[in-house]
């Protein structure tokens, strides 16, 4: 479970990174509302934390930006101002939930878990690029018609790279968002698994839509659209 917490309060920042780190979860902090959205805009996670008080953006445009591009990982929203107009404003703006500070931590973690519980929002559950299609609700990847047998990893891989199309994603990333796991920088896993993917989307198919960007990473895209 990988979550972003976007806090500029030191102290408070690290009371809660600490805390979900013990609690099991993966962490990314930003400390200012641009920081924030490059983060948003870049990874995927589960769930964000916002504060509405940031620098440079505040919470509530920070929100606003991320529901504005379509990203639908449920929100957090911290605040020290406890007013209905508040509340109201942050929902508006797409929030999921909402939590005062002060707050307990285990109270923290009981409104986690309730956004963990809810059924995800559908957006986009078919994917797709040139003759390359993924059906995330049905589980299913056919090309030209004809459908791909792929195990958990190789979806779940493909999945990432379809939902980027023409960005160059590094081997950190993919690792980070495919296996959530600290692997060294080193480990070849990425290059297994896109040869093992590669062999099947584009085994007797004379269009080749994954692409190896030397010294850096993998890009799905069409040929067409690299020229």
């Amino acid at each position: 479970m990988r979550i972003l917490l976007v806090e500029d309060e030191p102290g408070i920042a690290q009371f809660i990174t600490q805390g979900l780190r013990e609690a099991g979860y993966v962490i990314d902090v930003a400390h200012d509302g641009q920081e924030g959205w490059d983060y948003a805009s870049t990874l995927e996670y589960d769930i964000m934390i916002l504060d509405v008080l940031l620098p440079s953006i505040d919470g509530f445009q920070l929100l606003e930006k991320i529901r504005t591009r379509k990203i639908l990982t449920p929100v957090l929203l911290l605040t020290a101002c406890d007013t209905v107009e508040n509340r109201v404003r942050g929902l508006d703006c797409g929030a999921d939930d909402y939590l005062v500070k002060p707050f307990a931590f285990s109270e923290l973690l009981a409104r986690l878990r309730a956004l963990q519980r809810r059924p995800p929002l559908q957006i986009n559950t078919v994917l797709q690029i040139s003759d390359l299609t993924m059906d995330i609700a049905k589980r299913e990847v056919r090309r030209g018609g004809r459908l791909i047998d792929l195990t958990p990893l190789e979806f779940k891989l493909l999945e990432y790279l379809i939902r980027h199309p023409n960005k160059v994603l590094s081997r950190t990333q993919i690792l980070e968002q495919v296996w959530d796991l600290d692997f060294y920088n080193d480990s070849n896993v990425v290059d297994v698994y896109v040869g093992y993917l590669r062999r099947k989307i584009e085994r007797d198919f004379d269009q080749t839509l994954l692409h190896t960007v030397r010294g850096v990473g993998y890009c799905l895209r069409t040929e067409e659209e690299n020229d």
